[in-house]
């Protein structure tokens, strides 16, 4: 084969390239543009140009759309997009295309408060829970967008992806993490105990395995998460160790060490009145296999995750930081090691010991 055979076989076989950008507030919402070409909305990005790479291409897009510069360089996602999985009106013949969405990381306010959409092409952006997207987006650009913040969560790099499809799933895709909206508690963080004549009314617990990482527990179906715990009951003589040991055996199925206080949480707009929702840490003594809550039915899929990723699967304001560093002294103290970012992974029996 010539060259100029092998140069017009390739050409023949080109795609696309586009890049975006995956932006948080400390929230852990996700930017959207409404831009004025589409009805629906797009992560910041676009084309890349001829001779441009991904990153310089997201780069230029968020000087362009948003009026920020910005250095892109951690891949979250490379999609590819076939011919079917994009609807274009046929004279476009839509060959293809390989998307890439790059981490633009957690803006604080200023950065937020410096945004300037480009007029005419931006009509206006906004933060919006995860759960929100495949409302707001077409269903591939959700799928890409969702298995992004996934793969930023997991923290090992870029996922693959065939229609904003990974090809290996983690344990996050399979559960289908952030498609429900996360539990929102915007409460003030107390440390030390609860004082009289305020009752509790939850108490979960930061249940640490040998790595530093602690149990979460997801719903199958939608990857909701909880901590382990629930509401005090009469057997429990308000002792909110003793509620911690036994839902932690009721619903997760496993044995701990006796508990300790972090802190609590007060909730002053709880159907019952005013309430507090206590926090402890323990270390996992015993795990034991995976059966249905008995109050609820639900057989939760036991996981483990570093503190810091169990925080980005709830929406807990500004007090996350702060019961992070309550939960991270509480590790010190039961002499663990600080556990390192890796991919939530499935409990299956006492190897989380060792």
């Amino acid at each position: 084969m010539t060259d100029e055979a092998y140069g017009a076989l390739r050409a023949s076989a080109a795609l696309w390239a586009g890049t975006s950008v995956l932006i948080t507030n400390q929230r852990g919402q996700i930017l959207l543009q409404r831009v004025s070409y589409r009805p629906t909305c797009l992560l910041p990005g676009g084309a890349v140009d001829t001779g441009e790479s991904p990153a310089q291409g997201a780069a230029r897009e968020l000087e362009e759309e948003l009026g920020v510069r910005a250095s892109v360089t951690r891949g979250l996602a490379v999609d590819w997009v076939s011919p079917a999985g994009r609807t274009t009106p046929p004279t476009m013949k839509f060959p293809g295309e390989l998307l890439h969405v790059f981490d633009g990381g957690v803006w604080d306010e200023d950065q937020i408060a410096s945004i300037r959409p480009a007029p005419g092409e931006i009509e206006d952006i906004e933060f919006v829970e995860p759960a929100d997207l495949p409302g707001l987006m077409s269903p591939g650009d959700a799928r890409r967008a969702l298995c992004a913040l996934r793969a930023r969560t997991n923290g090992t790099g870029a996922v693959l992806l065939e229609d904003g499809k990974p090809l290996v799933p983690t344990l996050l895709d399979r559960v289908n993490a952030f498609t429900r909206h996360r539990a929102t508690h915007h409460w003030p963080w107390h440390e030390g105990p609860v004082p009289a004549g305020i009752p509790v009314r939850q108490c979960w617990g930061w249940l640490f395995a040998a790595d530093g990482r602690v149990l979460v527990l997801l719903d199958p179906a939608n990857g909701a998460a909880c901590l382990p715990g629930g509401t005090p009951e009469p057997q429990d003589q308000g002792d909110p160790a003793a509620t911690l040991i036994r839902e932690a055996a009721e619903e997760a199925a496993v044995r701990i060490s006796v508990p300790g206080l972090l802190g609590y949480l007060p909730d002053e707009h709880h159907s019952g009145g005013s309430c507090a929702r206590v926090r402890m840490a323990a270390t996992l003594t015993n795990v034991g296999p995976s059966r249905p809550d008995p109050a609820t039915g639900q057989t939760y899929v036991r996981a483990l995750a570093t503190p810091e990723q169990v925080i980005e699967l709830f929406d807990w304001g500004s007090s996350a930081a702060d019961q992070l560093t309550a939960v991270h002294r509480a590790r010190a103290r039961l002499r663990l090691p600080r556990a390192i970012r890796q991919p939530l992974t499935l409990v299956t029996g006492d190897e989380v010991l060792r």
